[in-house]
C-alpha cells in the first residue's frame, strides 16, 4: 500500500543502545562486620572466587550484590543495559569503592573489604548493619580506578560520606610537595574520620545542615574554592550534587574537563547505602 506523502509517518522506534556486560560475578560471603562511625560499616569479604581479584588503581569500584529480603541470593541476568531478577525486578545493587584486597588471606579464599554508609531505612542498610559471618553475597568488578595527574599545580579531593574510602586512598599518592584541598561533607560530627597525614593539605569537614539537600554543602564549598585551570579536581557524591559541580567547573570556571573526575556514587530518594 502507498502512504500518501502528507499521511503522518508512525515514528520507529529507536533501537535499545546496548552497554558493554560488566565482569562476572563472584559469589562471596560475609567474613566480619565493623561500625567505623555511628554512620559508616566495614565489612570484610572473603572467598575462593576472589582469587586474582585485583585492584590496579586507586578510588575504583566494585558492585556488590545482595539477597532480596527473606531470599536466597540469587545472581541476575544482564540483559544489555542492566541487571534483573529472573522474574523481572532489579536486584539490590550497590556500587562501592573496594578499600583493599587480601591476597594472602586464609586458606578458603581472598579477603575484600569494602565501607557502606549507613543512611537510611532499606535492605541495603539493613545488610550492612547485621552483616554477619557466612551471609551470602556477590560483587562483580573491578571498575575504571583514577590516575594521579602528577602534573596538577593544584589538587582538590571533595566528597560525602561515600567518598571517603576513595578519599583516603588518594591522599597518600598525591606528589609529597603539591598543595591539596580535601573538602568532605558529613551529616554529623561523628561521621569524620581519621585521614592520612599529608603536608601541604588543607581538610575542611563540612556539616550538612538538618533538612538540608544532600550534597548542598558540598557545591557551596567547591563554589567558593579557588581553582585554576592547572588545578585537578576529584569528586564524588551524591548525583545531583556532582551535576551541580559539573556545571560550576565547566561552564562557570572554566576549568578543562580533562582535569576533573567527577562521580555520581548515589541518588537521593533511590540508594539509602551508598
Amino acid at each position: 500500500m502507498t502512504v500518501p506523502e502528507d499521511t503522518p509517518r508512525r515514528a520507529e522506534p529507536e533501537a535499545t543502545r546496548l552497554r558493554r556486560e560488566p565482569p562476572p560475578w563472584r559469589h562471596v560471603e560475609v567474613r566480619a562486620q565493623h561500625r567505623i562511625t555511628p554512620r559508616l560499616v566495614r565489612v570484610r569479604l572473603g572467598g575462593p572466587e576472589l582469587a586474582g581479584f585485583a585492584l590496579d588503581l586507586p578510588a575504583a569500584s566494585v558492585r556488590l550484590l545482595l539477597p532480596s529480603p527473606g531470599d536466597d541470593l540469587e545472581i541476575p541476568t544482564w540483559n544489555g543495559n542492566e541487571f534483573l531478577l529472573a522474574d523481572g525486578t532489579r536486584p539490590i545493587l550497590r556500587t562501592m569503592t573496594p578499600l583493599a584486597i587480601d591476597a594472602d588471606g586464609p586458606a578458603d579464599g581472598t579477603n575484600l573489604d569494602i565501607e557502606m554508609v549507613v543512611h537510611g531505612h532499606g535492605p541495603a542498610s539493613a545488610w550492612a548493619s547485621t552483616a554477619v559471618p557466612g551471609r551470602p553475597a556477590a560483587v562483580s568488578g573491578p571498575g575504571r580506578g583514577y590516575a594521579v595527574d602528577r602534573r596538577a599545580a593544584t589538587y582538590v579531593l571533595a566528597g560525602d560520606e561515600s567518598a571517603l574510602p576513595a578519599i583516603r586512598q588518594l591522599l597518600p599518592l598525591l606528589p609529597d610537595t603539591t598543595p591539596a584541598s580535601v573538602l568532605v561533607e558529613v551529616g554529623a560530627a561523628s561521621a569524620r574520620v581519621d585521614l592520612p597525614e599529608r603536608d601541604n593539605t588543607t581538610v575542611t569537614w563540612l556539616e550538612l545542615p538538618m533538612g538540608a539537600r544532600p550534597g548542598n554543602a558540598l557545591v557551596d564549598a567547591i563554589s567558593a574554592t579557588a581553582v585554576d585551570p592547572k588545578t585537578a579536581v576529584w569528586a564524588a557524591g551524591e548525583a545531583a550534587a556532582m551535576q551541580r559541580i559539573r556545571r560550576h567547573l565547566f561552564e562557570v570556571v572554566g576549568l578543562p574537563r580533562a582535569n576533573a573526575t567527577i562521580r555520581g556514587y548515589w541518588k537521593v530518594g533511590r540508594d539509602d547505602v551508598t
